[in-house]
């Protein structure tokens, strides 16, 4: 896919303003998916666009760069299954290769090709993922249960007695992190400044930089600090793992888990928590054992999976998919919320999917995410905790009135206001 942007000179100063239908309509009336207007309904706009294009539809990002976004669910099948055809190395896309993805791009810091498994197939990504997912591996659920378990009763304790809180600033934003620290074989006071440098990172602030500083050098004095006195944490688990990673190795996996593990568990928690509040059925059928809260998070992940679009496949070679022309160079951007609402495979999205894991919120294939035993157990263990220790939880606005925050990668709720009986702590 190829767009000649000398044919279009002064594109920015055509943009129509905020409000009008066109906006966010750009070269040959692709729609820039970075534009604010777009995604203020991107889930929307995916439909419109599959509508329009069917299961593959081109698109730009940020830079006006052009890429394929795949809605189909049978498509995002076949690129996550075939890395020799679309690969994760970052160094096939044309336009990095070629200068316009300048080190300041916004894009820069999660395409920019690193020695990680998130951007390596073959042997090198066997050897460290196969590092991650054994060390991954060794951490039961029961012992992941427990963590959560306290630090939901310190976090509920926080709030308990006002009976009122907003479940995702105090609650589902703040878990996550505390458990990896157990995990990670640090003291229960890194969980929150890590929380906080995470978030940083994440959302690109004036302090991302110190932020990022931060995280680099708390992890690198981590691995130190397990190299000279190991424990059964994940650190020292990939540490002594056959594959010898060296430390900048094992640094920047801890880094990826952290970050990639915090982002989507908050989502996964806030949504199941939505889901719960807002659908009498769903909490019937939970509360009167028709469901488990592990069958219930499928659903959860089927219609709102933690992450929305992931970045992204770069075509090694001329194809053809979704009846598109894939260029070799060609950037991919793989649509998981769309590809699980593909009428192709969910003709009647009401129709309960209750325990079917055969939707994408973890992505699939060879680069599935080693760590979604561990998510689904942070999650599906705080809600049953949650809804233990405060039984009558419910929304204090209409669910109309919730609203949320949408980037290319992810949506997010913003708060999930309740009311419950005041407890003591």
């Amino acid at each position: 896919m190829t767009v000649n942007h000398s044919d279009h000179p002064g594109i920015d100063q055509l943009t129509p303003p905020p409000g009008c239908p066109a906006h966010g309509r750009g070269t040959d009336a692709l729609y820039r998916l970075h534009d604010a207007g777009v995604q203020a309904d991107l889930v929307g706009v995916y439909e419109k666009l599959r509508a329009e294009y069917g299961p593959v539809a081109p698109v730009l990002v940020h830079g006006d760069l052009p890429a394929w976004l795949v809605l189909g669910h049978r498509e995002n099948l076949e690129i996550l299954r075939t890395p020799s055809v679309f690969s994760r190395d970052s160094r096939h896309w044309r336009d990095m290769a070629e200068g316009r993805v300048p080190a300041d791009h916004p894009l820069a810091p999660i395409t920019t090709w690193q020695p990680l498994c998130v951007f390596v197939d073959g042997e090198d990504h066997k050897r460290l993922r196969g590092a991650v997912t054994d060390s991954l591996g060794r951490f039961e659920s029961r012992g992941i249960r427990r963590h959560v378990t306290r630090f939901t009763d310190q976090l509920v304790d926080e709030f308990a007695a006002s009976g009122r809180a907003d479940l995702v600033s105090q609650f589902a934003a703040r878990l996550p992190l505390r458990v990896m620290t157990q995990l990670f074989g640090m003291p229960d006071e890194y969980g929150p400044s890590l929380t906080a440098a995470v978030e940083d990172v994440l959302n690109g602030t004036a302090t991302a930089v110190a932020s990022n500083a931060y995280l680099t050098e708390t992890l690198q004095q981590l691995v130190e600090r397990k190299r000279a006195h190991p424990g059964h944490d994940f650190p020292s688990k990939l540490i002594d793992h056959p594959a010898g990673l060296s430390d900048d190795e094992v640094r920047e996996h801890l880094r990826l888990i952290l970050t990639a593990a915090n982002e989507t568990t908050v989502n996964l928690i806030a949504n199941a928590l939505r889901m719960v509040l807002t659908d009498p059925r769903f909490r019937a059928h939970l509360t009167g054992g028709h469901m488990t809260l592990p069958d219930a998070l499928e659903q959860v992940m089927w219609d709102e999976p933690p992450m929305m679009t992931l970045l992204g496949r770069w075509a090694t070679s001329d194809t053809r998919l979704g009846e598109q022309a894939i260029r070799a160079g060609d950037m991919l951007l793989l649509g998981l919320r769309a590809a699980n609402a593909d009428p192709a495979i969910r003709p009647d999205l009401t129709a309960p999917v209750h325990g079917n894991r055969s939707h994408l919120a973890f992505s699939g294939g060879p680069h599935e995410c080693p760590g979604q035993h561990i998510g689904r157990a942070i999650a599906d263990t705080a809600v049953d905790a949650l809804l233990t220790r405060l039984p009558d939880l419910h929304l204090t606005v209409p669910e109309s009135e919730l609203q949320w925050s949408t980037s290319l990668m992810y949506r997010h709720l913003v708060a999930l206001p309740v009311q419950f009986t005041p407890v003591r702590p």
